[in-house]
């Protein structure tokens, strides 16, 4: 896989951008029978072990890229001084992402170093990141356990600044998107905390049109993402996901429209194919 975007579309009912990814990092399945649906009464989902994911990213690089890693993994653990440890933190999430090209690795020192700066700008930037990432995640171990480091995070920078707006969305967004909580509730409520007191707050706005496009719950989705993509007529993902809440309740005349608005931000070829397939479908 190469550095580049990587656009998922046609993903069942919906086009979905995939903004980050993160490499073929996920160690082979084991034989035992895989876990039951997350959600489902009496049954937990299978958990990631990162350490395996880093040793699986770490056997895709070269030999000097290994010797590399190797150093400076060992220069964290001689470190006794917090500030070298952070430094080498960063070195690490640096080489993974323009030398490896390998995100989620770099996501996960990223994550280190903001824990260990703990301050709120450090930390709310590792934890926005984790929060884009897993939203489009279609593995759910590895979606739940980023948005358990997107929750902590969160949570590290309210206590600095619990008046900041973005960071109790962020937070609700984990609830609402990573399967961390048996009542998603929880997450919609703190959105919807800062929505209603401020109702120009588009990021509000947008992840709770997500939500409802997440639960069914179309018309609410619809009338959430009409007010983002007025606002923020270049946000690709609200066009797109107002385009599939009309599709998903039936409108195929408004989502025809939206399809059709959302070409104008793509140029690769296959894309626009796939697009122009989906508005002839519905136009049928």
């Amino acid at each position: 896989m190469n550095k580049q975007q990587l656009i998922l579309i046609g993903s069942g009912v919906g086009l979905f951008c995939l903004i980050y990814f993160f490499g073929q990092t996920i160690p082979p399945k084991s034989t035992t029978p895989p876990p039951a649906e997350a959600g489902a009464p009496g049954n937990k989902p299978e958990t990631i072990d990162i350490k395996a994911i880093l040793a699986s990213s770490k056997e895709q690089l070269t030999p000097s890229q290994q010797s590399y890693i190797s150093q400076l993994e060992s220069a964290v653990v001689r470190g006794d001084i917090k500030e070298q440890q952070i430094k080498v933190y960063k070195q690490m999430a640096a080489f993974w992402r323009d030398s490896a090209h390998l995100l989620l690795p770099y996501a996960y020192y990223s994550g280190m170093a903001s824990k260990l700066e703990n301050s709120e700008k450090s930390l709310t930037f590792a934890a926005h990141y984790f929060l884009e990432g897993l939203r489009q995640q279609p593995n759910p171990a590895l979606k739940t356990w980023m948005a358990g480091e997107a929750k902590e995070m969160f949570e590290k920078a309210l206590a600095i600044n619990p008046d900041n707006d973005s960071t109790k969305i962020g937070l609700g967004s984990c609830y609402l998107f990573g399967n961390i909580s048996e009542n998603p509730m929880q997450g919609i409520q703190m959105i919807r905390e800062v929505a209603d007191r401020d109702t120009t707050n588009m990021f509000a706005q947008f992840m709770l049109g997500l939500g409802g496009l997440q639960s069914g719950q179309f018309d609410k989705a619809i009338e959430r993402l009409i007010k983002v993509v007025a606002k923020e007529p270049k946000n690709v993902e609200a066009v797109i996901a107002l385009a599939e809440s009309y599709e998903r309740k039936g409108d195929k005349e408004n989502a025809v429209k939206w399809y059709t608005n959302s070409k104008q931000f793509f140029t690769e070829k296959e894309i626009l194919q796939e697009i122009d397939a989906r508005i002839a479908q519905l136009k049928k």
